[in-house]
């Protein structure tokens, strides 16, 4: 592990999901461009911050030559509303701040949606993917951006996927980021979702995320 500028950099294999900010570096050589970046929202329990993580890991099973995920919490406690970035680069990427425009918002919990600062930002023409029942244009949300929704809490409900009573959406909605934006592969998402959980939890998870991918709802934004 080396240190640079007090941030922590992990130069190592996806299997380090221990760590709270995760920055993995591939030997590969890209074309350098500009990170993807990925804002995510949730409250305490939801799984936010893995989430960020699952996709970073997946991103550098696909070939990319920087990612990192970091999380950002606000008051300490179970529902209290937490966030959490993903950076995707064909570059070393060497900062792991919030991340204040995002291509891309993920909101875990539809009710967070009432914060101005969840969508603060966005880029015109990206993606604000939500946890809902409703239909993207049933949000009664405005902007320059294109709107996906599915329930993947229902999803969850449905295959058990809860813990201490809460229901845990984190795997779920990653069927409709990758629906919404295909950044990442299917495949290497469920080569994470397998390497972090047992036989049987790997495969109520990856269930999941294909059954919310295949009810997500787009909207695409047009001038």
């Amino acid at each position: 592990m080396a240190k640079r500028r007090e941030l922590t950099y992990i130069i190592a294999f996806p299997s380090l999901t221990s760590q709270s900010v995760i920055v993995l570096t591939s030997q590969k050589s890209f074309t350098s461009s500009k990170p993807f970046e990925i804002r995510w929202h949730g409250r305490g329990g939801q799984g936010a911050i893995t989430a960020a993580k699952i996709v970073a890991q997946a991103a550098y099973l696909d070939g990319y030559h920087g990612v990192t995920a970091a999380p950002f919490f606000g008051a300490e406690r179970r529902g209290a509303p937490v966030s959490a970035s993903t950076r995707i680069s064909r570059d070393p990427v060497l900062v792991v701040s919030q991340v204040e425009a995002p291509d891309v918002v993920v909101v875990l919990d539809h009710t967070l949606l009432r914060y101005q600062e969840v969508t603060e930002g966005l880029l015109r023409g990206g993606w604000l993917v939500v946890n809902s029942w409703r239909k993207p244009g049933e949000l009664g949300i405005k902007g320059g951006f294109n709107i996906a929704t599915a329930d993947a809490t229902g999803v969850c409900r449905e295959l058990g996927l809860i813990v201490a009573g809460l229901t845990v959406v984190n795997t779920a909605i990653l069927g409709a980021l990758l629906r919404a934006t295909a950044i990442v592969g299917m495949q290497n998402v469920e080569n994470v979702i397998r390497e972090r959980f047992s036989n049987s939890g790997a495969d109520i998870n990856v269930e999941a995320i294909r059954k919310t991918f295949d009810i997500t709802e787009l909207q695409v934004f047009r001038e």
